[in-house]
């Protein structure tokens, strides 16, 4: 594997994000339904999200390190409603009339990218309770006849609502065990619940796939590749998340987890997007390298790294306040940094994990940290996931996305000018593939036609990497070689994540600062 070299650069010192195209990610999904033909021949039907949102739901952060869920059910006073009832309600939302039903917030849209995408209909919304959430389709999907003819025969009413969602009702009894608790949140494949385990007396979170075949199946694979992981690492070393239980409870499969904190997304929003200490960032990089090397070794990809993929263990956290600098006479108060007490990740999401030697599909990973070799339809392995890494690790580092786009064309014109120019022969690959993001001489060819004027402004304020991390000590040195090897253009050239965990970056003493 060739290193990937960079200039030398010299900097006066390090500089802070650019504040003036700070912008919060995105709040809209776009996904679709497609035919693709798998390796045998056969048409199959494909989900394609085409970008993930981060959650919409506001988070409560527990500081005594107990349980927390991003969405705060309603309260529930007496009496409490019956599935019948709330069946009921559903219904009449649906059809239109008034109803006193409490609903979590909708599912929000994100502006839809003008490429057609396709992918495995294995994204599925979260493992655990602060996934990032994906609306449902508008379109009534064919629902299964186990469904259509599944019914609470105690309470003489349907369990699900007209789109296949199993109807969330507190102190619920699944499976004759799980006592539902609340609801934590909602995506195009199902919902996720906080519940009690009464055998155990532990909270769990359970995942409750939609009562429709596609995704039942769809489902099982991520349960497949889940048993895998418990199989092979059955302490959990590798940090990913377990499956305690899973079962088929009334046409719906459900995944049983341990019940973890918040996102580390949802950390940074609620952290007003600060970015981490070096030493919180340095933990980081060390788990999720160790985690994805541990997916590697067992021939797995996991296609969809990102942010809202990665829970805190627990969300403690430590307020420190930040003086600001004083405008004129007016005094400024200080501005209260959370900093975490303890930096223990677990990765999740499992949904979109494709065996090296099963099929792929044209399309993976969530837009932010989608590799090029993947815009460029060159095909995709391993490598892809050490570059989504390093989207992460930039994003720890400044709080906010690397790249914030949703054009292809636009999304490499941001690359080129935090990494330099495509490499020669890798550019020529991706013209034979797109050539119509090239030009003739097989460069870039940007601005496009098509490019805005606020796109064009975009990508001449996007930074080179050596000017957001700035190579003022030891620590920012290695750590910049490390993110530009990871970001490298051509995968041939990418270090791979279990090389990185040998780079001299993870041998540094990184004093504790905020």
């Amino acid at each position: 594997m060739q290193q990937y070299q960079r200039q030398s650069i010299v900097s006066n010192g390090p500089t802070p994000p650019n504040l003036s195209r700070k912008r919060k990610r995105a709040m809209e999904v776009s996904w679709s339904e497609v035919q693709e033909q798998d390796t045998s021949g056969v048409y199959r039907d494909y989900i394609i999200i085409e970008d993930t949102p981060p959650p919409t739901m506001s988070s409560a952060t527990s500081v005594n390190g107990g349980y927390s869920a991003s969405y705060q059910p309603p309260h529930y006073s007496a009496p409490i409603r019956t599935r019948a009832r709330a069946a009921a309600e559903a219904q009449a939302i649906s059809s239109g009339s008034s109803s006193s039903t409490i609903l979590g917030p909708p599912a929000k849209k994100r502006k839809r990218e003008q490429e057609e995408v396709r992918a495995r209909p294995t994204k599925k919304a979260t493992v655990a309770s602060h996934h990032a959430l994906v609306p449902t389709s508008t379109k009534k999907p064919a629902v299964t006849q186990a469904v259509a003819a599944s019914t609470d025969a105690t309470k003489g009413a349907s369990c699900d609502d007209k789109e296949g969602h199993y109807i969330i009702v507190p102190d619920d009894i699944i499976k004759d065990r799980y006592r539902t608790v609340r609801l934590l949140g909602q995506g195009t494949f199902g919902k996720v619940v906080e519940a009690v385990d009464t055998r155990t007396n532990t909270r769990v979170a359970i995942k409750i796939i939609r009562a429709v075949q596609k995704y039942r199946d769809a489902s099982k694979i991520e349960v497949r590749v889940l048993q895998r992981l418990k199989e092979r690492d059955p302490m959990n070393r590798n940090k990913c998340v377990h499956l305690t239980d899973w079962f088929d409870h009334k046409a719906h499969i459900c995944l049983v987890t341990e019940l973890l904190g918040i996102c580390v997304y949802d950390f940074l929003k609620d952290n007003d997007f600060a970015p981490f200490p070096r030493h919180h960032i340095q933990s980081f990089a060390r788990q999720l390298l160790g985690s994805v090397a541990f997916l590697h070794e067992l021939k797995l990809v996991h296609t969809d790294l990102k942010p809202e993929n990665i829970l805190l263990v627990n969300n403690a956290y430590n307020t420190i306040p930040i003086p600001q600098p004083q405008t004129g006479k007016r005094v400024v108060p200080p501005k209260q940094k959370r900093i975490l007490a303890s930096t223990d990740i677990r990765l999740i999401d499992f949904g979109s994990a494709t065996f090296e030697t099963e099929y792929h599909s044209t399309v993976v990973s969530t837009r932010h940290y989608r590799a090029p070799e993947i815009i460029l339809g060159l095909g995709w392995s391993y490598p892809c996931d050490a570059y989504s890494l390093g989207c992460i690790l930039v994003e720890f580092y400044t709080g906010t996305a690397l790249f914030q786009t949703h054009d292809n064309q636009e999304h490499l014109a941001m690359m080129e000018a935090v990494m330099t120019k495509m490499p020669a022969p890798f550019a020529r690959l991706g013209a034979r593939a797109k050539p119509e993001y090239f030009t003739k001489d097989g460069k870039l060819q940007w601005p496009s036609a098509k490019a805005t004027r606020q796109s064009k402004k975009d990508v001449k304020a996007t930074k080179s990497l050596a000017q957001i991390i700035q190579p003022t000590d030891r620590i920012n040195v290695q750590f910049l070689n490390l993110v530009s090897r990871l970001l490298a253009f051509d995968p041939a050239q990418r270090i791979t994540v279990k090389e990185a965990l040998n780079h001299p970056y993870f041998t540094m003493s990184i004093p504790e600062e905020i």
